[in-house]
């Protein structure tokens, strides 16, 4: 028996993918915080990449378990490639190898420590997908997920704002005030985050931005207070 454990406990660990459905397909972001433990020790620490240039992958949790998942997804594209028959993994199929992969490491008790978010569009209809799979294999559809603090910190900003038939520019500005919220209120973020969007001319994932930020509100000012606090 190989009695080697991998992962038990997650060194280098990033917190929240936030992600939404738009009219013309679909937004994903993360900042880029590799926590080593609680010292905010890595800030390029880029949490999306793409498949096949039609499908978004962004993950939440252990980064060392991120980058098995992505050699997984070079070998699927790698297979493809050589097959040569015109047929490409798409998003809802990504999506379920994910979870297959993710409910198996579980059932080895070697689980895959990340929260994974996929984003495409469904290759018959054209319309947005996006999906997210739990590290024990717990997979869903939605039109907007997050992962981590984000979970609890986006999710009611997107159930209070989103609309099915969002333009991107709107998607995006909901999307950077959810990342925001999550600055001023997880310890494991910085507000260096890394936007990605995927919609019928493929994937586009650009440089990672610095988001502005306030930090004037009254509380933070007047320190007088004897009982003021920001939650």
């Amino acid at each position: 028996m190989d009695t080697r454990q991998r992962t038990q406990s997650p060194i280098v660990t990033g917190t929240s993918v936030i992600a939404l459905k738009y009219k013309g397909g679909v937004l994903m972001a993360a900042d880029t915080l590799g926590s080593y433990g609680s010292l905010a020790r890595f800030t390029d620490q880029r949490r999306i990449t793409a498949v096949h240039n039609t499908t978004l992958l962004g993950a939440g949790g252990d980064f060392s378990d991120f980058q098995f998942i992505k050699d997984k997804m070079d070998e699927l594209e790698v297979y493809d490639f050589n097959q040569d028959d015109g047929c490409d993994m798409n998003a809802p199929e990504i999506y379920h190898y994910l979870q297959r992969l993710l409910y198996h490491r579980r059932n080895k008790f070697d689980p895959l420590w990340n929260t994974v978010v996929v984003g495409g569009l469904h290759p018959e209809t054209g319309k947005p997908f996006l999906g997210q799979v739990t590290m024990i294999g717990l997979a869903f559809e939605g039109d907007y997920v997050a992962t981590g603090f984000g979970h609890h910190l986006g999710i009611p900003l997107l159930r209070k704002h989103w609309r099915e038939d969002m333009e991107e520019a709107e998607a995006r500005a909901l999307l950077e005030e959810c990342m925001r919220v999550c600055f001023y209120r997880d310890c494991r973020t910085i507000n260096r985050i890394q936007f990605a969007k995927v919609a019928a001319d493929g994937v586009a994932i650009p440089e990672p931005v610095k988001l502005d930020t306030k930090w004037d509100y009254s509380l933070f000012v007047n320190t007088k207070s004897e009982f003021g606090g920001s939650w």
